[in-house]
Order: C-alpha cells, then sequence, then structure tokens
C-alpha cells in the first residue's frame, strides 16, 4: 500500500472520520486507492453504516465503457438541467414542496426526467440528529438495499445527505 493512503487511513481512524468523507480530491487515483485500501482492511476500521455500504459497491475499482477506461460506483454529474413536461428543471438537486413534503427531478434508465416525491405531510418533522431515531428508520425502511435514485424510499434513506440544501438540521453522509 501507499504511505499516503496508509497515512489517510490512520487520520480517518484517529480522528473517527468516515471514510465517505475521503480526504483526496475526487477523480484521482489516490481517491479510488483510498477505497481500495479501506475495502481491504474494514475489519478493522470502526466503520458507519454508509462506509459499510459505499464499500459493498465496486467504488474504487474500473471498468471499460465504449473502449475507455471508467471508475465504477462513483457518480459524474455530466447534466445538471433536465426538460420535464415542458420545461426546464435541474436534476438531482432535491427541494421541499410539492404532494408531499420533498421532491426531486431525475433522469430513470431511458432517459426520461421524471419527478420523485417523498416524505410526510402530516407535519412530523425529520429526525436527523437523534441516532436511535436514525437507526430506527434505516433498519424499518432497509435502507442499506436502496439503490434506484428513481424511487422516493431511496431519497428518504439519504435524506441526511440533502439536509442542508433541504434546510434541516444536522445531516451527513449517512443513512438515517
Amino acid at each position: 500500500m501507499n504511505k499516503q493512503i496508509d497515512l489517510a487511513l490512520q487520520f480517518h481512524k484517529d480522528n473517527g472520520n468516515p471514510i465517505s468523507e475521503n480526504i483526496f480530491r475526487p477523480h484521482t487515483e489516490n481517491y479510488y486507492a483510498f477505497f481500495r485500501a479501506a475495502r481491504t482492511l474494514k475489519e478493522n476500521l470502526d466503520l458507519t453504516s454508509f462506509d459499510k455500504h459505499i464499500l459493498s459497491t465496486d467504488i474504487g475499482e474500473f471498468g471499460i465503457y465504449e473502449g475507455e477506461e471508467v471508475p465504477l460506483d462513483h457518480p459524474f454529474i455530466a447534466e445538471s438541467k433536465g426538460q420535464y413536461k415542458g420545461r426546464e428543471v435541474d436534476l438531482e438537486k432535491p427541494k421541499r414542496g410539492g404532494s408531499k413534503k420533498y421532491f426531486v427531478y431525475v433522469k430513470n434508465d431511458e432517459g426520461k426526467v421524471v419527478k420523485v416525491q417523498w416524505g410526510d405531510t402530516t407535519g412530523k418533522t425529520a429526525k436527523i440528529s437523534n441516532a436511535a431515531a436514525a437507526a430506527s428508520f434505516a433498519a424499518r425502511h432497509q435502507c442499506h438495499l436502496k439503490t434506484d435514485r428513481t424511487k422516493p424510499g431511496w431519497w428518504a434513506c439519504n435524506l441526511p445527505r440533502y439536509a442542508k440544501d433541504l434546510g434541516l438540521k444536522g445531516g451527513g453522509n449517512f443513512f438515517w
């Protein structure tokens, strides 16, 4: 293993930083090497449920797509705008409102922009900062199994990641 990666893993371990908050700049070799190293050492690391999910993916690995080597399970922001019912909308930017508490526009597998709505409208609040409530929500909704960004369940489980954008207190790179 590379000395920089060893030091980075030790830094994360010493400071209690989640692996998902990789200290290297995205899309650099060290960024991907960090995830590969964390995956091999995961038994020795104190991982959050989100870290476990990240390390269960292929992040840090590469594949060939249309003749080019590309990183796997690492999102690229290819488009920030799309057309929904004849008007231009922001993609992957959750907002408050709509028929539910929150909504977001995303592209489905066919490339069509769809509106995903989720959240309780009865006045309940998201208790993102309450660890017991977070664990209960994640278990009840099986957040570790949610992978489809076109489904409300994925967005509900990943609400803490978008807390700041939605004006919620708390949040971070973790499941409820």
